[in-house]
């Protein structure tokens, strides 16, 4: 059996609390599980940065069949200033709305 590199599915995402004053980014090869496990912190209390200031509202993703380009764009984002990546939302999410119900 050949294994057919690049057939899988990862994501660079930006999650929000509900005030929308703080940005996590991160990466995942399944988004609705990462956005519930960021949801299961929260109430559960641990001390991840994503719990600490109660992130889980998904605001922008981007899909990668690569982990290493998926990994690379994290990188990138992560390092940018908050005004950056918000117009970086805004180029699909104009009105910062709340994504999560596309991966329920």
């Amino acid at each position: 059996m050949k294994l057919h590199e690049g057939y899988h599915t990862y994501y660079i995402y930006i999650i929000t609390n509900k005030y929308k004053t703080v940005l996590y980014t991160g990466v995942t090869n399944n988004l609705k599980i990462r956005l519930n496990q960021h949801k299961v912190n929260i109430k559960s209390n641990n001390k991840t940065f994503a719990s600490k200031y109660n992130v889980e509202y998904l605001l922008y993703y981007e899909k990668f069949n690569w982990i290493q380009e998926a990994i690379a764009r994290e990188k990138e984002i992560k390092g940018w200033i908050k005004n950056k990546k918000i117009e970086l939302i805004k180029t699909i999410n104009p009105d910062l709305d709340f994504l999560n119900c596309l991966f329920e």
